[in-house]
């Protein structure tokens, strides 16, 4: 996932959406506005750094979660890892806008949104790729599915192994292309990052065998 600037899933830039995913997102986002405005939202979780807690709170999610681990065999900690680091499990999570002339509101530095930080280029190719045309970055049960489906493609077109979460983060951060060619390997910062993912993952996979869940 290329962070120059900020937070977003994937250094594949090239916006291959097309029409279909366009109008897909925009009929997704009238729909999602409508739901949240009835009140339809998961709960942030009060505890982040512990998965027992985070699915007591939103029971949904592990199903969520397990039913993505059960189609692309990313595991549940994984998952759960990327999003912690991504959006702190904030649905709506946009990285912050720069400033013009030092005071006035500037853009954001990418389009990445919700809790994977998912840029709209590489939205655009999953929803294409997958069929979910009604899904959305802001819906926990879709960016699980994401996350499953694009550690599954690493996998199978560059060797990036779906259970590593060290080098799964790596390449969620760089695009499977940046992760190819190294580009992570001198970006200090970034290779800390993957590191302290992984640890958290570790941590999560511990917690949810003490709790008895799967994945």
């Amino acid at each position: 996932m290329d962070r120059r600037g900020a937070s977003g899933c994937g250094a594949e830039r090239r916006r291959a959406g097309g029409t279909g995913a366009l109008l897909a997102r925009t009929v997704a986002a009238l729909v999602g506005g409508a739901l949240l405005a009835a009140g339809c939202s998961a709960t942030r979780p009060s505890r982040p750094s512990d998965a027992c807690a985070i699915f007591e709170e939103n029971p949904d999610w592990y199903e969520d979660a397990r039913s993505s681990y059960e189609k692309w065999g990313v595991p549940v900690p994984i998952q759960l890892a990327v999003i912690h680091q991504e959006s702190r499990f904030v649905a709506d999570s946009r990285p912050p806008r720069g400033t013009f002339l030092w005071i006035f509101p500037g853009a954001r530095p990418s389009s990445a949104y919700g809790y994977g930080q998912i840029l709209d280029g590489t939205w655009d190719r999953y929803v294409e790729s997958s069929g979910s045309f009604f899904s959305d970055r802001d819906d926990f049960a879709d960016v699980t599915d994401f996350i499953g489906w694009y550690g599954s493609i690493g996998e199978r077109r560059h060797g990036i192994p779906r259970t590593d979460p060290y080098a799964f983060y790596l390449a969620y951060h760089e695009g499977h292309a940046g992760y190819a060619r190294g580009s992570y390997k001198r970006n200090r910062k970034l290779l800390a990052v993957a590191n302290e993912v992984a640890t958290l993952s570790r941590r999560y996979e511990r917690q949810l065998e003490a709790c008895g869940e799967q994945g």
